[in-house]
């Protein structure tokens, strides 16, 4: 039984103290802009300790997307209910990175943010150096890079496509196994509680990581760029913002029936952590737990999550278009509406190559626009030094995405339990902080997702910690 469970049926409950951990992430944010304002030069030493943190919760990236996916595919009965909800996810992202984009456009032709800056020398060649960086990847490496050395390299390499290929490859595999494979999955299952539970004790050093990113981000870029800047970062973060609450947010209510700021409150210490860490991957592993959590099946969970966090960039798609037409009306080389429409196209595909990573988008900026209209690229310094800044509003965006694309999914595939999602959303049954993983079937009330008796045995199930 869960511990949700348990505390249900009237059983103990672990004190839940890691309130305090998040308590402890705000007041380091807070103490690290201070200190990045007061001593600029100590503070930009301590980038070291953000980018450990971030580099500690990177290293448990490829377990938990292995350990979700191939639990996910291995744990149901028809391959057939994989590929609909694979398919319906991938037509879903394609959809929004493009209504993301469009108003990434009209927003971008509403506020005209460029004028008025000037472009340096030192600028321009900032702008080249990260079209080299974008732009130094052509399809064909980016397809055959998905495809690892061997079959464990994707795990020891962090390399998310290559997990992603291998975790479907191996869950195929044991569906197809049938009974003979259920020790593996009961085995996986273990080791995916394993690498859950390390998360957790990740965690602790949160502070230490959110007050050493913070310091050195805002020590070295001070107040300058944010004020000569602002029109470009207010505008992006409202647009976010907007079509967090309006576009995504209708959506939601409309389709299943969720009320998308009950959502976001749900995800409350998720959003604090990648605000403080500037990338979406760093919640990646309490999102997975906290989906299955809120009543969405595994399969739909281990499918939708680790694909969206490849192909549902919301926040990205909507930074390369404000950011484009930008830098063209901060150059004095304004952009046709046909210019803008034939960039929108190309950013559809330019921004699949942005998952998650830190400063990704920048660089994927730079890189579409030295093959869309290179006239453009020295631009890209304009915005260098703010893009620290966006990039968080970017991660914000792209995860309150994938989490909305979680539960319209498993709800078009009837793998959501509503009345579960109800529960959860109101606070009456609790995210376990100390486990991160539960078996939300095993509640009262609560269908478990479609699996093979063999494959999902009862006595695999939990340890007497969940």
């Amino acid at each position: 039984m869960s511990i949700a469970g348990a505390a249900t049926a009237g059983g103990p409950r672990h004190k839940d103290r890691t309130h305090y951990l998040y308590l402890a992430v705000i007041a380091a944010v807070v103490a690290g802009v201070v200190v990045g304002l007061a001593a600029p030069g100590f503070a930009v030493e301590l980038k070291p300790v953000g980018t450990g943190f971030v580099n500690l919760i990177k290293m448990m990236i490829s377990p938990v997307i292995f350990c979700t996916i191939v639990l996910g595919i291995g744990s149901v009965t028809k391959a057939a209910k994989v590929g609909k909800v694979g398919g319906l996810a991938l037509g879903y992202f394609l959809l929004m990175s493009t209504v993301a984009l469009a108003i990434g456009l009209v927003v971008g032709n509403l506020l005209e943010p460029g004028g008025g800056l000037h472009l340096t020398a030192a600028l321009a060649k900032s702008g080249h150096a990260q079209a080299a960086a974008g732009g130094s990847q052509s399809t064909t490496d980016f397809l055959l890079g998905m495809i690892p050395d061997t079959m464990f390299s994707s795990l020891t390499q962090g390399k998310v496509l290559q997990t992603l290929l291998v975790a479907l490859l191996t869950g195929f595999a044991l569906q197809a196994m049938g009974p003979v494979g259920a020790p593996v999955l009961r085995g996986i299952e273990h080791v995916q509680r394993l690498v859950f539970r390390v998360m957790a004790m990740i965690m602790w050093v949160a502070p230490i990581g959110a007050f050493g990113a913070m310091a050195a981000v805002v020590g070295a870029t001070g107040t300058a760029a944010l004020k000569s800047l602002a029109v470009i970062m207010i505008g992006f973060y409202l647009t976010c913002a907007l079509f967090v609450v309006v576009v995504l947010g209708t959506l939601l209510r409309l389709v299943a029936g969720v009320n998308v700021f009950a959502l976001l409150k749900y995800l409350g210490r998720e959003f604090l952590l990648i605000l403080s860490t500037s990338s979406s991957e760093s919640a990646l592993p309490r999102l997975i737990a906290k989906m299955e959590h809120l009543g969405v099946s595994r399969p739909v969970v281990g499918i939708t999550v680790p694909t969206g966090y490849s192909f549902n960039l919301d926040g990205t798609a909507i930074y390369l278009t404000m950011a484009s037409i930008f830098i063209s009306e901060a150059m004095d080389k304004p952009m046709s509406i046909g210019e803008q429409l034939s960039l929108l196209v190309f950013m559809v595909i330019a921004s699949k190559g942005a998952a998650g990573v830190t400063g990704a988008g920048l660089a994927t900026l730079a890189g579409g626009l030295q093959s869309h209209k290179p006239a453009l690229v020295d631009g890209v310094g304009l915005i260098v030094g703010i893009d620290r800044f966006m990039s968080e509003a970017r991660a914000l965006t792209n995860f309150a995405g994938n989490a909305v694309a979680t539960v319209l999914i498993g709800h078009w595939t009837g793998e959501l339990d509503a009345e579960r999602a109800r529960r959860v959303l109101a606070g009456e049954v609790p995210f376990d902080e100390l486990t991160l993983v539960d078996n939300h079937g095993a509640d009262a009330g609560s269908p478990a997702p479609e699996a093979s008796p063999e494959a999902v045995p009862a006595q695999g199930a939990a340890p007497a910690a969940v």
